[in-house]
C-alpha cells in the first residue's frame, strides 16, 4: 500500500475525492477550515497525488485529485486504523467507517468514481454491442501498438458508469470468441488493490491484462 500522509493532507485528499472536480482554496476553506498550501501542497504535488495550479486575478490555487490520488483514496478506504499519532478517537471511529464503506464497494464491484463522479448516471441499458463499442474505443487510447497489453485498472475508468458485471460479461464473451486475451500479470508483488479490483476472474484465474484483436 501506499504510504500514510498526515491528517491535514488525508482530510485535503478525502475532500478532493468527494468533490470530484477542481477546487479552490476558498472552497476548500470552508469545507475543511484550513486550505492545501506550502510543503503540504507541495508534497502532495511531487508525490503526482494532486495537481495543482494558480487561477483568477488573485493567483488562487485550485486543486484536483489525480488518478494515482484516486488510487491512494481506494488504498487509504481500506486501512484498519487512522494515520500514525492519531489521539482523536472519532478519528479512529471514522475509519472503523470507511474500512466499512470499503468492503462494501468491493461486495458491490464499485470504484470510488462510481459513486463521486459528478453528474454521472449508471448506464444499466446498454447492450453488449454498445459496451464493446467503448472498451474497443477504451483499448485504441491506451493501446501504444496493436495487440498491445493494457491493464484492466487503466481500462475500466475510461469506459464511463458501465456495471462491471456488464462489462465481465462481454469481456468473457469476447474472450470465448478469441478477439479478447486475457492474462494475469506475470509480476504480481506489483498489484494493488486497486489492480485486484479491477481484475476480471476467467479459466479459476484473476486476470489484469488485455489485449485486443482488430475487428
Amino acid at each position: 500500500m501506499a504510504d500514510r500522509l498526515g491528517h491535514k493532507q488525508t482530510a485535503a485528499m478525502f475532500a478532493l475525492l468527494v468533490l470530484a472536480r477542481e477546487v479552490p482554496n476558498s472552497e476548500l476553506a470552508t469545507l475543511v477550515g484550513f486550505t492545501l498550501t506550502g510543503d503540504e501542497r507541495r508534497e502532495l504535488n511531487a508525490l503526482g497525488y494532486v495537481d495543482s495550479e494558480q487561477s483568477g486575478p488573485r493567483r488562487m490555487f485550485v486543486h484536483q485529485l489525480t488518478d494515482s490520488g484516486w488510487n491512494w483514496c481506494e488504498e487509504e478506504l481500506a486501512r484498519k486504523e487512522p494515520p500514525p499519532n492519531s489521539r482523536s478517537t472519532l478519528l479512529a471511529g471514522i475509519y472503523v467507517l470507511l474500512n466499512g464503506f470499503d468492503e462494501f464497494m468491493r461486495r458491490q464491484n464499485l470504484r470510488l468514481a462510481d459513486v463521486f463522479a459528478p453528474g454521472v448516471t449508471p448506464e444499466i441499458d446498454l447492450t453488449p454491442d454498445e459496451i464493446e463499442r467503448r472498451i474497443r474505443t477504451a483499448y485504441r487510447e491506451l493501446a501504444r501498438e496493436p495487440r498491445d497489453w493494457v491493464g484492466l485498472v487503466d481500462l475500466r475508468p475510461k469506459l464511463g458508469a458501465v456495471p462491471a458485471k456488464d462489462v465481465d460479461a462481454v469481456l468473457k464473451a469476447l474472450s470465448r470468441k478469441g478477439k479478447v486475451h486475457l492474462v494475469p500479470e506475470d509480476n504480481r508483488k506489483t498489484l494493488t488493490a486497486v489492480d485486484h479490483q479491477a481484475a476480471i476472474r476467467v479459466g479459476g484465474q484473476d486476470n489484469h491484462l488485455l489485449s485486443l484483436e482488430v475487428s
